[in-house]
Parts: structure tokens; sequence; C-alpha cells
């Protein structure tokens, strides 16, 4: 790889990364107009036209507020839990195909940061060290508030972890690969594998709410028991991290369940458009193509979190271990009677 080649995927990352932050930013304010506007108010409208300016004024009263560590609490891991937490939020976008490789006089840019063919094994790995920042968190903090956030988050991590992988085996028996650059090209044009797999992308999504500790699923957070749950105790940019680490994690899913069910980059008449737009243009159409469906993802995350009172905690459990496990394990059955006796 040449100097150029490093410039580029450098170039990419940090693309990327910016993306990932405005998008968590605005997120913040697309919630509270969602919010304001199933609850028939008006949201945010004070700071800047339409109120667009609100995330950097909320993003300037993290970065000025006391930074505060309790006393008894452990110092160093109290920090390393929001950072931890961010970390993995950001790194899980790396393996993700944002679009079709482009051609720009004589070289070819490829769309994707790093394309290795254990792109979904790695999602899993970025995914499961998440839920260490806050364990991390909750448990430095000293506060009994903040463990039980911690010790619902962990146990409910490593429930729905289950449903989520078994889910993905019945999309790897359709696609072959644990590629993500390889299963978005199978969904060329519109041979999306939400055609083929809709109760496994039913149990995904039910499973990325989990994951993202979302409405109905907030229970390590859950202000009405825990006060403010795994964060109670953090302030200024630490609390900054843990909510923006959320906002990251839900742009992250839904970029993956669209490239995993919904084709991706890919849309109806795709041949066409890159034949009348050329090896420079058409994948950026493709670019715009995957953001619309991952705003749709976030749209419904948001939609959700206003609709639907959160579980009770046993009723979190019971789903997860007597619904949606062998559900997965049913749609395994039959995708494998599907691709052996009908396919």
């Amino acid at each position: 790889m040449g100097v150029v080649d490093i410039l580029i995927k450098f170039g990419l990352v940090l693309i990327i990364f910016l993306i990932s932050l405005v998008i968590a930013m605005y997120s913040t304010y697309a919630e509270r107009k969602i919010a304001a506007f199933f609850q028939d108010r008006i949201g945010p409208n004070r700071a800047g036209p339409w109120g667009l300016l609100q995330p950097l004024a909320d993003g300037g009263k993290m970065f000025l507020k006391e930074e505060i560590i309790p006393t008894h609490a452990n110092a160093f891991l109290f920090i390393a839990g929001p950072s931890l937490a961010i970390m993995t939020a950001c790194i899980g976008s790396a393996v993700i195909p944002w679009g079709q490789q482009m051609t720009i006089g004589t070289r070819v840019i490829d769309l994707q940061v790093a394309d290795i063919n254990v792109g979904l094994l790695y999602i899993f790995g970025v995914v499961s060290l998440g839920v260490y920042g806050v364990m991390i968190g909750g448990w430095a903090s000293n506060n009994k508030y903040s463990l039980l956030g911690a010790i619902r988050a962990a146990s409910q991590n490593i429930s729905y972890e289950i449903s989520m992988g078994l889910s993905i085996i019945a999309l790897l028996m359709v696609t072959g690969t644990l590629s993500l650059r390889q299963i978005a090209e199978q969904q060329h044009s519109w041979h999306w594998n939400i055609l083929y797999q809709p109760l496994g992308f039913l149990l995904f999504i039910v499973c990325a709410f989990a994951e993202t500790n979302r409405t109905p699923f907030d229970l390590p957070e859950c202000e009405t028991e825990l006060v403010g749950g795994y964060h109670t105790e953090y302030s200024s940019m630490k609390l900054g991290f843990y909510l923006f680490a959320e906002y990251i994690n839900m742009f992250i899913s839904s970029a993956v369940m669209a490239t995993l069910y919904w084709g991706g980059y890919n849309y109806p008449g795709m041949d066409w458009v890159l034949a009348h737009t050329g090896p420079a243009i058409g994948p950026l159409i493709g670019v715009v193509v995957l953001f619309a469906k991952i705003f749709l993802f976030i749209f419904f995350f948001m939609w959700v979190r206003w609709t639907i009172p959160r579980f009770r905690y046993d009723q979190l459990m019971d789903l997860g271990w007597k619904i949606l496990i062998p559900l997965a394990i049913a749609n395994i059955i039959i995708t494998g009677v599907w691709m052996t006796f009908i396919k």
C-alpha cells in the first residue's frame, strides 16, 4: 500500500468518525423534536433557526460543566468506563461498506475502511466489548444504583446476544460469507435479504434495541427505579461520552441492519444509474441511498421510544430466553429445510 493509499484510508476514517459524531449530535435534536411531535409540543426552538444549534449548546454545556469524581470511586476505572464505551462505539464502523468502489481518474477508492472476511464476527466482538464500558463505569462509581444498572446491562447483553447470533446464523446459511462487502454485493439491485429472512430481521432488530439499551429495553438506565442507572454519578463530558456512545451505537446498528437485510447501498435501477452517471458519481448515489435507509432506522428507534412503555425486568428476560431464542432456532431449521428442498 502506497503513501497515497494510506492517506486515502486515513481520510476515510476521519470522514466516518466526523459523520458518526455529527449524526450522534443531531440525533439528540431529532429525538427531542420527534418526542415533541408525538406529544403535541414544539421542542427545541431557541438556539438558532428552528433550534438547529441546540446540539452545539448542549455540547458546550457538557464541556464547561465541572468534572466530578466521587470520593470513594475508583478514579482510574471511573474514567476508563466512558472512554471504553465511546471507543467501542466508534470502531464498529470500520467494516461497513458505505458504497461501491469509486474510480477517479486511474485510482480506485474503496468506500470501506477494512474489508475483512470475518466482518460480522468483528461486529459481534466490538458489540460484546461495548458492555464492559457500562459495567466498569457502574461498578467504579461505588453507587448501588449504578451497580444495579451495570448488572442489568451485562445480563441483558448476554441474553440478547444469543438470539442475535442465532438470527445471523440463518443469514449466513443464505449468503455463505461473513464479509459485509460480499453480503452487500449479493443484494445487487433489489435482491435484498429481507425477502429471504424476514423472521431473522425481526429477531435482529429486537435484539438491536436491547443491545443499544433503547426503550423498551432501557433497563440499565431506568430513571424511575435507578435514578440514572450506570451513569448516575457521571457529569461533564464523561456523561457526554456515555450518551454519545448510545447514539453512535444506534447509528452503527442501523447501518449494519441496512447492509445485512435491506440491500445496503443497492437499490432498484442501480445499473442504469451507474451507466448514466459514471464510476465517480454513481457510487455516491449508493452512499446517499444507504444513509437514507440508516436514517429511516434511526427514526424507527426514536418512534418506538416515544410509543412503547418500558418492560419489567422479568418480562425482558422472558422475552429473550423463552421467545426469541426458540424463534431463532426455528428460523435456522426453516432456513435449512428451504435451502435443502425448495431453493
